[in-house]
């Protein structure tokens, strides 16, 4: 699992302010096709949002799984929309550069 600091957080918050959600969680819950969906968007991506049409009540607890399942972080959970992120595994592909706690920018692998 990627841990964030609050700055990095905050930057990520605003680059998926635009997104739409990619992932629609419905009536069957976490699902093997859905987990596989999620690492697919997280592998195309990095940065996705997950919207979540049924088991709102466990958010949380969908988010936790998610995160456990995908190694991927948690960037927030905002009403029904989980937002995660996961740098890309090959350095070149990497698209988002996360800032450093300090402020200044650092490339997500040097963490």
């Amino acid at each position: 699992m990627t841990l964030l600091t609050r700055a990095q957080r905050s930057y990520l918050r605003k680059l998926a302010n635009p997104l739409k959600p990619t992932v629609m969680l419905g009536r069957q819950g976490l699902t093997e096709p859905l987990l596989a969906k999620v690492v697919a968007e997280l592998a195309a991506h990095e940065l996705i949002k997950v919207r979540l049409l049924e088991h709102k009540d466990q958010r949380e607890q969908l988010a936790s799984t998610l995160i456990e399942e995908t190694g991927a972080a948690l960037v927030g959970i905002v009403g029904n929309v989980i937002t995660l992120y996961l740098p890309s595994a090959d350095p070149a592909r990497r698209v988002i550069v996360l800032p450093r706690g300090d402020g200044g920018a650092v490339d997500s692998d040097e963490e």
